[in-house]
């Protein structure tokens, strides 16, 4: 893996279920990881190996989810056996609340007036429920 976080970045991390009544436009985005047309978004870490957050594979916006991924997965993806998933460095990505991430926005299908208006919530561990 290019860019490994740190155990001190990595420290900053609410644990998983810490933000479970966060919605999911409001949950804090940590981390960045990506290879080719795939993005991992950390909002959550376990402190050991398993991450919370959202993933687009393969450029597919449909079908990109609130889920979860193991650090050590992450690690071992490899394409043309030397392509590695990289982390955006500290300096390049800021901490950030999931809406303001564009592809995350796009994915959910979640504009400015929904942002405002409170529109279709989904915290990635519940059903979709209507707050407008």
């Amino acid at each position: 893996m290019w860019n490994e976080p740190t155990k001190e970045r990595l420290s900053r991390i609410p644990k998983l279920y810490a933000t479970e009544s966060t919605p999911a436009r409001e949950k804090l985005i940590h981390l960045h990881f990506f290879i080719g047309g795939c993005d991992w978004y950390v909002a959550e870490y376990d402190g050991e190996d398993l991450f919370f957050g959202f993933a687009i594979l393969n450029e597919d916006y449909e079908m990109a989810e609130w889920g979860y991924v193991s650090l050590s997965e992450l690690k071992s993806i490899k394409l043309k056996g030397w392509l590695e998933v990289d982390c955006e460095i500290e300096e390049a990505w800021q901490v950030r609340r999931a809406i303001e991430v564009d592809k995350i926005r796009t994915a959910q299908g979640w504009d400015k007036e929904t942002h405002e208006k409170g529109g279709c919530e989904r915290n990635g561990r519940q059903n979709c429920i209507y707050q407008g």
